[in-house]
């Protein structure tokens, strides 16, 4: 850091005595100095010094000064006691007010422009342009004082040693009691922290935060302080006191350097806002003003580049990557120098040599040694194992291990300029610039001192290339020469440049700059030049860097002018040495091309490497396969070197020379250019080779947007399977078919390829696939096709004919009517392909839907076909015995199921919904024919909606008891909530009409004629007689029918024709006819009245239970009985083996009982005959029943 002296003046008074400058302070734009001298006000112009005003409205010294923020005013205060704001403008007096004691301090608070004015008693707060004053008693006298630059807070500095921080009305917050009590003089907040600095008169600057912590160490003196400030935005400190110096500080207090030593104490110093001046104010009234020079002090080594920051620390910077790092020195930083893996700062009292902690990649140091030495060198350059000091016309070198001088040399001139050469650690040589010209080389373990060569001019710089043959000189006129090292040959100079560097990755390019350009030279070359402001300090492959002021950038230069150059010279190696530098993708495939042109096949290998080319290098390493087996002929290896670049004609030239006529041809055929095969082949006589020409003319057809010529040449060779395959992809299937009839039946590939594209086609063309499998007599693709567009009655049809393709047809069948829901057919298929699980397991799954979804009508349907399966299975003869009454347990298991979730659908349909098609009587039934089985009941049925019901139905109908039976059970159910108020007080309510039932509820038994009651634990049986109970399944009413068995020894069909046989007449009867609602004419035989006969067998079995009180027993039929009975009042239900078939006489002949011949269920044939008509099925099983047909009574 260098002071220059701008201007300076001296005020004295009359007497000669000088007229002391107590302070100073610029406006905030730097164009006015106002100075304190004596008891008047001075105004500056502050560059120039030009004298603009004295004001004297002063009586006594002026002790402080202060410039508000907005520049608008400038106050003043001193020993009178009394305050001055001036108008910066007028310089007039704008506010005057006084003190009780004189004044030592005055700040304008930098956001509102509140006036702090300080005396020894008091603190007076007042704004300029509004009325109104505050004042604030103090304990001791105020020295200085400091805003913050918001303006939130005031620090004064008192006599007594105490620091009060007070907000901006000048109530105290902080109290900062520090020991010694010497006078705080001088007070300065950090522009940019909550931070004060504090100089006081014991000799110290002390730092403290906001809430009156230390902010820092406190520094030690050996003078007194009466002036502290920051300046540069808080880098550094402006210090001036009793030791009549001027000095700069580091923001931490380190002690930099002397601005100016002057012949009396220095009472205030202060920064000249947005430049580097400083104007300093002198006890003997001597004001001047000093511009500083900061010096940059770096050191650059190939890419890694050290600069000063802050005068104290060293920044290392990694140039290519941006990587930083910061050493914290915490004195100044006087030299620097980088080499290799060293790094050396001189600070004033020592040399400090660093070493990188890893490899080179690294960008951290740590401490190697310490050399304890002042200097006032001039340069300073590290090596391995020695620092090397400059002074002037003399060289030292000191071994950093020991810190003892090892050599030194004398030279004739001035040394301007050093470069570390390299070499061994400890014999390193240095190349130096003297000011006389001349150019000499130093060897660190050779005393002498070797001239190089002689300028005409003082050396400004130089630097020698990478392997030590030349070396570029810049002279003192700007002139930049290059010599040949081995006999001093001057090889190339060039006026104009100011810097010079060679690149350190190739020897023979160079870079220098001048006049705002940058030029780079390579060999022999003319050099290319760009913009670039700054002086060049380095160049590393592509990269230039350039030194502007303080800092280093690093720029991208484009190799590809050099680059080129080589290339047009064929100077191939070369040219790659240039392209490793850094050039674009397209300059590396020039240089491979280029390289592989000239059958340099090692640099084109290597070009092709960087581009990742592997067509290329798979050509490389072709040619060079084949010339290790001797093939030299450099025609034909530029013809595929021609042909790889798509230049085919030159190629085509190439092969002919080498006589490979072949190579051309198939050159030409490969890239389907035939019409110029066929020249090459005409024009050098190869008739022989045309026919393979042509066919692969052929195959190209396929690729083009010719199809039908493709397709016809395909066919004109015999390539059906190509020609198929075009006519796919464009979905030709008429022009097929027509191939197709044409093809024998030999060609099987090719039709069952035709096949499957007709299978494919938009069009359905699958009778075109038939008509190609029945060429094949294939009747397993027939099938398959059959069943892949579901034409089943066609495949049922084949399955005759095959039936041993019964299970591939059956199983897609079986699951195709599982599908469209014709399940009662899917079953009969799956039985029908022996896959009698699956029929199960569908069956199955669809229950458990059906639940799941509520659907309980469903889930009875799919349980009685699920019935019906197992019924079917054990009849099959390969069933076991036992496996046969397992599946007929599980038939009576699910037909129970069935019937139990047909009931219940109905139930379940009247509580959901809000009208319902049946009466209350059967609603009573159906719930009665539920809770009969309630201990039985399968999933998804819930008792208490079936309880619920029947007690609403028996409480309107007169079943009192059976209702209070129902709401008890209720009310050990788990019901809604609005459910069980009503079952509360229904409860309640029923008890109150008793606890009967009505007689013509309770049901009657029609083979012991007693009643029963509605609800018993007995299940579907008599609980007098034990007969099981038949109901009718629309009504749920009992019907007059009573089961009985037939005697041993009589098969069903014996049965059968004995009911069928006219029973004898024993008395006369009555012949009624008649014709029924059907139409169907019917003859009714009324058996004249016999009050004295006895009555029938059949009867007279029934009879005999109530008079022997015997157990249950079923009535059995001898033959005789069986020829006595009316067929029409017989009804069977026919099971298919193995179950037993069951008979059923009806009691009550005017009764009219159907039977659903599909489900075995019988139904009042009123209830049957409506439900037949509205849904045109059976209303249990939903078989389809056609209403044309009538309705028999009976069918026996």
């Amino acid at each position: 850091m260098k002071a220059q002296r701008l201007w300076n003046e001296r005020h004295l008074r009359d007497d000669k005595s000088p007229r002391t400058i107590y302070a100073l302070t610029f406006s905030p734009n730097g164009e006015r100095l106002v100075c304190a001298a004596g008891a008047r006000v001075l105004v500056y112009e502050a560059t120039k010094g030009a004298l603009v005003a004295n004001l004297q409205a002063h009586r006594d010294e002026v002790y402080a000064l202060s410039y508000s923020k907005d520049g608008r005013f400038f106050a003043s205060a001193g020993k009178d006691k009394q305050v001055i704001c001036w108008s910066s403008v007028t310089l007039d007096g704008k506010l005057r007010y006084n003190h009780p004691d004189s004044l030592q301090a005055v700040e304008f608070n930098p956001q509102t422009g509140q006036l702090a004015s300080c005396s020894c008693t008091d603190l007076a707060l007042v704004q300029v342009e509004a009325s109104g004053l505050s004042r604030h008693k103090v304990p001791s006298r105020v020295l200085t004082c400091s805003w913050t630059s918001d303006g939130q807070y005031l620090a004064l500095g008192h006599q007594n040693g105490l620091i009060s921080i007070r907000n901006k009305v000048g109530d105290e917050k902080v109290k900062i009691e520090r020991p010694g009590n010497s006078p705080v003089w001088s007070l300065s907040w950090h522009p940019t922290r909550d931070h004060i600095v504090a100089g006081d008169w014991g000799q110290r600057i002390s730092f403290y935060a906001l809430n009156g912590s230390s902010a820092g160490r406190e520094r030690k003196l050996d003078y007194d302080p009466t002036c502290v400030s920051y300046f540069l935005n808080g880098e550094y400190m402006l210090v001036g006191g009793c030791n009549r110096k001027a000095s700069v500080h580091a923001k931490d207090g380190t002690m930099l350097t002397t601005i100016t030593e002057q012949p009396a104490w220095v009472w205030c110093c202060k920064q000249q806002p947005g430049t580097h001046n400083l104007a300093v104010g002198c006890q003997d009234g001597s004001i001047s003003l000093f511009g500083l020079q900061f010096a940059t002090v770096h050191s650059l080594y190939k890419d890694r580049y050290a600069h000063r920051e802050s005068m104290t620390d060293v920044i290392v910077q990694h140039l290519p990557t941006d990587q930083k790092t910061r050493i914290r020195c915490k004195e100044l930083v006087k030299r620097l120098s980088v080499y290799r893996n060293r790094l050396a700062i001189q600070l004033p009292s020592s040399i400090l040599v660093y070493e990188l902690k890893g490899d080179m990649n690294e960008i951290q140091y740590k401490l190697k040694d310490r050399v304890n030495l002042q200097s006032d060198c001039n340069l300073l350059v590290v090596c391995a194992e020695h620092i090397i000091l400059c002074y002037e016309r003399r060289l030292q070198s000191y071994d950093i291990s020991k810190g003892q001088k090892v050599r030194e040399w004398a030279v004739d001139s001035f040394i301007r300029y050093i470069k570390v050469i390299g070499g061994p650690a400890g014999a390193e040589g240095l190349l130096c610039g003297l000011r006389s010209g001349e150019v000499v080389k130093i060897y660190l373990d050779n005393p002498f001192v070797i001239s190089v060569m002689k300028m005409k001019n003082a050396i400004r710089c130089l630097d020698i290339n990478a392997n030590h043959t030349k070396v570029a000189v810049v002279d003192e006129s700007n002139l930049l020469q290059v010599y040949n090292l081995s006999d001093n040959k001057l090889l190339f100079q060039e006026p104009g440049a100011a810097s010079v560097s060679w690149n350190t990755q190739n020897e023979d390019m160079l870079c220098y700059s001048g006049n705002g350009v940058l030029l780079i030279k390579t060999a022999n070359f003319p050099p290319h030049q760009q913009k670039l402001q700054g002086y060049v300090v380095g160049f590393s492959g592509s990269k230039v860097f350039c030194l502007q002021g303080a800092s280093i950038s690093s720029v991208d230069v484009p190799q590809s002018a050099s680059l080129y150059q080589f290339l047009e010279k064929k100077m191939y190696k070369e040219a790659y040495g240039v392209a490793c530098l850094g050039v674009t993708t397209n300059d590396w495939r020039a240089l491979a091309g280029e390289a592989l042109e000239g059958l340099d096949f090692t640099t084109a290998r290597k070009a092709y490497v960087r581009v990742r080319d592997l067509k290329f290098l798979e050509l490389l390493t072709d040619i060079e396969e084949r010339q290790k087996r001797g093939e030299n002929n450099n025609d034909v290896f530029l013809g595929d070197i021609y042909a790889y670049q798509g230049r085919f004609a030159e190629a085509s030239h190439q092969y002919e020379m080498a006589g490979e006529v072949d190579k051309a041809v198939e050159m030409y055929t490969d890239l389907r250019m035939f019409d110029k095969a066929k020249d090459v082949v005409k024009r050098n006589g190869k008739k022989s080779v045309l026919n393979r020409v042509q066919r692969q003319e052929a195959e190209w057809f396929k690729t083009i947007d010719d199809p039908r010529a493709a397709c016809d040449m395909y066919v004109a060779v015999g390539e059906y399977k190509n020609a198929i395959n075009i006519m796919a992809r464009q979905n030709w299937i008429d022009q097929l078919v027509q191939l197709v009839r044409q093809l024998p039946a030999e060609k099987a590939d090719e039709l069952r390829l035709a096949a499957k594209v007709f299978m494919e086609a938009e069009d359905q063309a699958w009778e075109s696939a038939i008509e190609v499998y029945r060429k094949l007599d294939d009747v397993e693709a027939q099938v398959k096709t059959y069943i892949a567009v579901q034409h089943w009655d066609t495949v049922l049809e084949i399955c005759e004919d095959h039936p041993e393709m019964k299970e591939k047809i059956y199983l897609p069948y079986a699951n195709w009517l599982a599908e469209h829901n014709r399940f009662e057919e899917a079953q009969r298929a799956f039985r029908q392909a022996g896959r009698d699980k699956e029929a199960v397991r569908v069956l199955c799954q669809l229950i458990d839907n059906a639940i799941s979804e509520t659907r309980f009508g469903d889930a009875g349907y799919y349980n009685l076909l699920l019935a019906v399966q197992h019924r079917d299975t054990a009849g099959e003869e390969d069933t076991t015995e036992d496996e046969r009454q397992q599946l007929l347990d599980r038939f009576l298991a699910c037909r129970r199921n069935a019937e139990l979730y047909y009931v219940y659908d109905k139930i379940y349909s009247y509580m959901k919904e809000p009208v319902t098609k049946h009466t209350q009587q059967t609603l009573l039934n159906m719930c009665r024919f539920m809770l009969l089985e309630s201990d039985r009941l399968p999933r998804g049925i819930l008792k208490g909606i079936i309880f619920y019901t029947m007690a609403k139905q028996c409480r309107d109908l007169g079943g009192f008891r059976a209702a209070c039976f129902c709401y008890e059970q209720l009310q050990r159910c788990v019901l809604p909530r609005e459910y069980q108020k009503i079952v509360e007080r229904d409860s309640f309510t029923i008890r109150a009409r008793g606890m009967h039932d009505k007689q013509d509820l309770t049901p009657l038994c029609f083979r012991c004629s007693t009643s029963t009651p509605l609800l018993h634990n007995l299940g579907r049986k008599c609980p007098t007689c034990q007969q099981p109970l038949v109901y009718d399944f629309t009504t749920f009413d009992l019907l007059p029918l009573v089961e009985f068995v037939l005697e041993a020894g009589i098969s069903d069909e014996e049965a059968l024709r004995l009911i069928q046989t006219e029973p004898p007449r024993k008395k006369e009867a009555t012949d009624v006819g008649g014709r029924d609602f059907d139409g169907i004419e019917r003859l009714t035989i009324m058996p004249a009245e016999d009050h004295g006969t006895v009555k029938d067998k059949f009867s007279a079995r029934m009879a005999a239970y109530e008079a022997d009180g015997m157990d249950f027993q079923f009535i059995v039929a001898d033959r005789e009985m069986l020829r006595s009975f009316d067929p029409r009042e017989v009804l069977i239900r026919r099971w298919k083996a193995p179950r037993s078939w069951q008979y059923y006489k009806d009691v009550v002949k005017e009764h009219n009982v159907t039977l659903c011949q599909y489900c075995n269920e019988f139904f009042s044939m009123d209830e049957y005959c409506v439900n037949v008509l509205e849904k045109q099925c059976c209303p249990y099983c939903r078989h389809t029943v056609n209403v044309d047909e009538p309705v028999p009574i009976t069918r026996y």
